[in-house]
């Protein structure tokens, strides 16, 4: 597949109603806010976690669309089995120092390790291919892959208006063996939960990264825009109460490179709360506005939800 041939920035503005859309374990759980300003905050690592998830079932490791970054999968197990398109047999389950020693000596034979291993995983796993990764540890001295930078690099989401998260009680009516149920009835817990709030992220796509090193393409631009739009859809939950997202808006610049800063694309979304409303618990207590006739030359505008 061929790489995008153009460079890419996106506004997505999803929003959480009765629910926590990303606890902080440091904070006991309760949503990630910015302490100086209220805002709330979503990182980068929880946006990228329901999309790898989405990918992962609407495609069902099927070629070419294999996630790399997976709950209870080792990387180098993964890694092992771009070693064995090379010819280096069985990486898993070898030692870092014996396998160093086989990539060097593939290297002596003329072979070029590094980019063999960097073709093979970009072609299988669609997460490398879109975010990058940091690959090949189990010979950190003897290949040169290290941290592939992705194309598509996302910001932290902030919430539009500050949040102020509430702390709920609820009851534990199920007791757990006899012994707990001779010794006490009724246990309490907590939980935290957002009355309601409107988060907006900003995303780049780099066409030069995405022909000089993951060979991203069109089709997987298809499935990375469908992954965003859908990817609360099937990832409810009682803790994050009701997710969705509301609008995805992508500027598409006509080269390469680029034609105007992000910045200023970014600068033409306007998200204000409308006069009348204190405390937003809606969707439709905001405005949202694209300033389309301030668009710079070569940077076309589509709001594809």
């Amino acid at each position: 597949m061929e790489a995008i041939k153009n460079r890419y920035e996106f506004v997505v503005l999803f929003d959480v109603e009765n629910g926590n859309p990303n606890g902080d374990p440091d904070a006991g759980n309760m949503p990630r806010i910015d302490p100086e300003s209220g805002y709330g905050l979503v990182t980068d690592v929880c946006i990228k976690r329901k999309i790898r998830n989405y990918v992962e079932m609407v495609k069902e490791d099927s070629t070419g669309y294999r996630i790399y970054i997976k709950s209870g999968v080792p990387l180098n197990r993964s890694d092992s089995e771009a070693f064995a398109d090379v010819g280096i047999g069985d990486a898993s389950a070898k030692k870092s120092v014996d396998l160093q020693k086989e990539v060097k000596e593939k290297k002596k034979q003329g072979v070029d390790v590094d980019r063999a291993v960097l073709n093979y995983l970009c072609s299988n796993f669609f997460d490398i291919r879109t975010f990058g990764a940091v690959i090949t540890t189990a010979v950190k001295g003897a290949l040169n892959c290290g941290q592939v930078r992705g194309p598509v690099q996302l910001g932290f989401s902030r919430s539009i208006d500050p949040i102020l998260p509430q702390e709920v009680t609820i009851t534990r009516t199920a007791i757990t063996t006899e012994a707990d149920a001779e010794k006490k009835g009724t246990e309490m817990g907590r939980k935290y939960i957002i009355p309601y709030a409107l988060y907006r992220c900003e995303g780049y796509i780099s066409a030069n990264l995405a022909r000089k090193t993951t060979g991203f393409s069109e089709e997987d631009l298809a499935l990375l825009w469908d992954a965003i739009i859908n990817m609360f859809e099937s990832d409810h939950s009682a803790a994050r109460g009701k997710m969705a997202v509301r609008e995805l808006i992508v500027f598409k610049h006509d080269s390469e490179l680029g034609n105007a800063p992000a910045y200023k694309l970014f600068n033409l979304v306007k998200v204000q709360k409308k006069e009348d409303i204190t405390a937003p618990r809606a969707y439709s207590d905001y405005t949202i506005e694209v300033e389309i006739d301030k668009l710079p030359q070569g940077v076309s505008c589509q709001r594809l939800l």
